[in-house]
């Protein structure tokens, strides 16, 4: 029996197995979609407020969700569709920028603990262990009191609080991919442990690191409209998804709208990006692809 050449087909690599993997789940292509739509949604809130965000108008106080005013006006006449778009900007920066410095703060401990072992791995361990024993919110709230209330300080907190999850993911990955031939073949080639960890084991953890990356963020916009919530955050009259729910608790029988929008937002960009973590999970889990 004969083969055609045509029908023989050359593997696809591990990153567009990956890609294409991504593509097809459905679900996870809808939370990018709606995570995207909140991207644009705060790079363009100045064109599409229609409406300063901390602009006061005493003739429009609790005003409902009408033409004028899509989603209402709040206890200060302020446009809440404005301060919706524009507290995504904090939201969305709090959440990246957090994620960001925690990467930074947790991997290298993670593979400086994962190399080297002995009484460093024991040390840099113990560290991470006592933080993650404290729940993660708990952490970022009182370093957030500590620091002082600002959005900046609020980041900062968001981002120690979190870098114990990378610190422990990348020691685990950097521990079994030292027993690993490429590992191996680069210490045998003279790669000293500082290249051989940056050139050869990062590259390999990096899907998995992206994946938590992706699921933390959810994670720190719902920690930052907390800490916003108690005063800690983003400080007033910038708008801030946390502290205008703090405003609407007083208001929740009469104008629900106030609670109702920005609760809503944190809801659905919080739900996007859980779904594009567990998308990206699935499509570079090896054991999804032999399923």
């Amino acid at each position: 029996m004969s083969v055609s050449v045509s029908t023989i087909r050359p593997p696809q690599s591990p990153a567009r197995r990956a890609l294409s993997a991504f593509l097809a789940h459905k679900l996870a292509m809808f939370g990018l979609l709606v995570v995207l739509v909140f991207v644009a949604g705060a790079v363009f809130a100045p064109y599409l407020a229609g409406a300063d965000p901390i602009a006061t108008s005493w003739s429009a106080i609790r005003k409902a969700p009408s033409a004028a005013h899509w989603f209402g006006t709040d206890e200060n006449g302020r446009d809440v569709f404005a301060r919706v778009l524009f507290g995504a900007r904090a939201s969305l920066a709090a959440g990246v920028i957090a994620v960001g410095g925690a990467l930074l703060i947790g991997v290298p401990f993670g593979l400086i603990a994962g190399l080297a072992g002995g009484w460093v791995d024991a040390v840099i361990s113990r560290v991470a262990d006592a933080m993650l024993a404290v729940p993660f919110l708990i952490l970022a709230i009182a370093l957030a009191a500590f620091l002082g209330p600002a959005l900046e300080n609020a980041m900062l907190a968001i981002a120690i609080s979190a870098s114990p999850i990378f610190t422990r993911l990348a020691r685990g990955m950097v521990q079994d991919a030292a027993s690993q031939d490429y590992v191996e073949a680069a210490r045998a080639m003279g790669n000293p442990p500082w290249r051989t960890a940056i050139l050869h084991i990062l590259p390999n953890i990096a899907p998995s690191l992206l994946v938590q990356a992706t699921l933390s963020i959810a994670e720190a916009i719902i920690a930052e409209a907390s800490l916003s919530f108690l005063g800690l955050g983003q400080q007033p009259p910038a708008p801030s998804w946390g502290s205008m729910l703090n405003s609407a608790q007083r208001f929740i029988e009469n104008a629900p709208w106030l609670a109702i929008f920005p609760g809503g937002a944190i809801f659905i960009l919080v739900l996007a990006l859980n779904l594009v973590g567990d998308g990206l999970r699935d499509a570079m889990d090896p054991r999804a692809a032999k399923r």
